[in-house]
Formats: C-alpha cells, sequence, structure tokens
C-alpha cells in the first residue's frame, strides 16, 4: 500500500523522552505512524519498544517529547478523555491476550461494546460476527483457559477491533505462541486492518512478524536507530 511519503500521520512522537526508576527507556525516540498503515517496532528486549507503545497508546505519559493524535496534544489530554480514546480510537493487544478469565470468548469480546452503551444482544451479535472474522466462532461459549493460546490470542483481537478504532496497538502479539499459532494471528490482524482501514502500531522482537508491515522502526538503548545503521 501507498499511505505518501508527505502523508500528515495519525499519530506521532517527537523525542519521547521517559525513566523508570533508575532506568532510563526512552532517549528521544520519535516515530509516526500514517492512517491505515502497519508500523513495526523492532528491537532487542529492554530497548524501548514496550515503552514507546505505552506512550502514544495514552497509557502512559512521557517525561519529555510530545505525542500527537490527529493534531491534537496526547500527552496533555486529561485522563477522562484518555480513556474515552482508549474505548473507542484505539484497541489494544498485549502479548497473553489479557481476557478476562471469567467470562467466554463472546462476553470478552462483547465488554467493550457494552461499556460504550450497546445492549447485550447487540453487542454479542457483533461480537459473533468479529469471532467469525478470526475464525474462533466455534470458541464462543469457551472461558480463556479452555481455548488454545492461538485461540485466545485471535479472540483478543477481535476485541480489540470490535468497536471499529482507528488504530490498534499490539504489544509482542505473538510472542508466546508456536510459529503455526503466530502466522494464523498475524494473517488474521494483518487482513483484517486491511479490510477496515485500521492503522496498526506492532512491536515485535521477532524479524518474521515485522515483515507483515509496511513499515519497520528500530530502537535501541531507547532510541530509534537511523536506517541503514545496524543496531
Amino acid at each position: 500500500m501507498n499511505n505518501g511519503e508527505n502523508a500528515v500521520p495519525l499519530l506521532a512522537a517527537r523525542d519521547l523522552a521517559k525513566t523508570h526508576g533508575r532506568t532510563q527507556a526512552l532517549r528521544g525516540a520519535s516515530a509516526e505512524l500514517r492512517a491505515g498503515e502497519i508500523l513495526a517496532v523492532t528491537g532487542a528486549s529492554g530497548s524501548g519498544k514496550s515503552t514507546l507503545l505505552h506512550c502514544l497508546a495514552g497509557i502512559v505519559r512521557p517525561d519529555a517529547g510530545s505525542v500527537t493524535y490527529g493534531g491534537e496534544r496526547l500527552d496533555r489530554l486529561p485522563e477522562k478523555r484518555l480513556s474515552g480514546l482508549r474505548r473507542g480510537d484505539f484497541g489494544v493487544v498485549f502479548q497473553f491476550g489479557q481476557l478476562i478469565p471469567e467470562l467466554t470468548a463472546l462476553d470478552n469480546v462483547a465488554l467493550p461494546l457494552m461499556l460504550a452503551g450497546s445492549s447485550r444482544g447487540d453487542a454479542q451479535a457483533r461480537a459473533g460476527e468479529w469471532l467469525e472474522r478470526f475464525g474462533v466462532r466455534g470458541q464462543a461459549g469457551l472461558r480463556p483457559g479452555e481455548m488454545s493460546g492461538g485461540q485466545a490470542q485471535r479472540t483478543s483481537l477481535a476485541r480489540a477491533l470490535v468497536t471499529g478504532p482507528k488504530v490498534v496497538f499490539a504489544d509482542e502479539p505473538t510472542g508466546a505462541l508456536d510459529s503455526l499459532a503466530s502466522e494464523q494471528v498475524m494473517t488474521a490482524l494483518v487482513h483484517t486492518a486491511r479490510d477496515s482501514g485500521t492503522a496498526v502500531l506492532l512491536v515485535t522482537h521477532d524479524a518474521q512478524v515485522a515483515a507483515y508491515a509496511d513499515r519497520e522502526v528500530r530502537l535501541s538503548d531507547g532510541a530509534v536507530v537511523p536506517t541503514g545503521v545496524t543496531a
């Protein structure tokens, strides 16, 4: 796909710095994500990948620098507004899915819709459609502990996309899966994101997973490694 070199980014980080305790996780990191684009953020463990994602998703605030979403300074928004964005515009998928263990797959996917005001019946109907899109409709009545890792992660993707977000943040979404399940999850994520025009920020240490992206940004010691430089 071609987003255009001069396209205005949907989401942009500029010169981010973030310290956790005595560890400087980000050191002037900058990155851009355009509408409909799949961007892979790669690097070794401890390079700052997840911290960058958390700053871009409004989960944590940077100590310095700026995060802009749709022309709005995300890092300066009140928590209520950020919570609203995370319920509507943003979807998040973590390495271990973080599904609610007491709920079935159907109810896990329906939950964001119900929190946004949909009736239980409407939410479950839409949730079922999204489970179908990710090939796990047959697991709708199962709880997370009764599903395979790949099935649970595809359910997590359905939950992240069911609200029609503009951006999905995927933090090592295949890190706990075998190679076959990883391929199934990534194929489902990419196809669905393309169909819906959703931008994806994908954090991964796996080169095979990064290959699904349109572009790659590499981090080393909290900073972006320029193109053509080996970290």
